[in-house]
C-alpha cells in the first residue's frame, strides 16, 4: 500500500508549494494531463495553464507524461512549449526510465503531479520520484479510468482506515 500513498497531497496543481519543491532540489516537473492540468474534453491549454506554466518554467524543466495519444497531447506540447511524453503507459516505468535518461536528471531531482493514485502516483513512487497527488479538475472520465477509479476507491478506503492518506486533507 505504500506505493500509493502521495508525498504531497495538494487540491490543485495551483496550489502546490513550488517554491519548497526547488529548495528540496526538484528541477524537473512532470505533469499528467487529462483531469490534472485541465479536463479530458479540453482540447487546449487555458489561460491559467499557460499562465502557471510560464512562471514554473524560470525555475523548471516542464515535461507532460500523458497515457493519452500523441494527437492528444500535441497541442498542449506546442502550446505550452514544452516537452511531452505520450502514451506513457503509467504506471509502467518504461517512459519515466527514458525522461530520466534523456534529460540526466537523478530520480531525487523530479517531481510527478497527477490526480490518480493508480496510474500517477503509483508510477512515481514506483521510480522513487516524488509524487504529488491533486484533486481531480472534472467529473467526465474515460471509461478505463473509471474502471481505475473503481479500484482507487478501494485503495482510499484502506488509506483512509490506516490513517494515511484522507480524502481532502492536504499535506506538503
Amino acid at each position: 500500500m505504500d506505493n500509493f500513498i502521495p508525498d504531497i497531497y495538494a487540491q490543485s496543481i495551483y496550489t502546490i508549494n513550488y517554491k519548497k519543491l526547488k529548495k528540496n532540489g526538484i528541477k524537473c516537473l512532470l505533469f499528467d494531463l487529462d483531469n490534472t492540468l485541465v479536463p479530458y474534453k479540453t482540447k487546449e491549454p487555458t489561460a491559467q495553464v499557460k499562465d502557471l506554466f510560464s512562471v514554473l518554467s524560470n525555475d523548471f524543466k516542464l515535461i507532460i507524461i500523458s497515457n493519452s495519444n500523441k494527437n492528444r497531447v500535441r497541442p498542449f506540447k506546442e502550446k505550452l512549449n514544452v516537452d511531452a511524453a505520450h502514451s506513457s503507459r503509467k504506471p509502467s516505468k518504461k517512459k519515466y526510465q527514458k525522461i530520466l535518461d534523456s534529460y540526466s536528471y537523478k530520480v531525487d531531482e523530479i517531481a510527478c503531479i497527477g490526480d490518480q493514485l493508480l496510474t500517477d502516483i503509483y508510477g512515481a513512487n514506483r521510480m522513487g520520484l516524488t509524487s504529488i497527488l491533486v484533486n481531480r479538475v472534472a467529473t467526465y472520465e474515460t471509461w478505463p479510468t473509471r474502471v481505475n477509479r473503481f479500484f482507487e476507491r478501494i485503495v482510499l478506503k484502506k488509506l483512509k482506515k490506516k490513517k494515511l492518506l484522507v480524502k481532502g486533507e492536504y499535506y506538503d
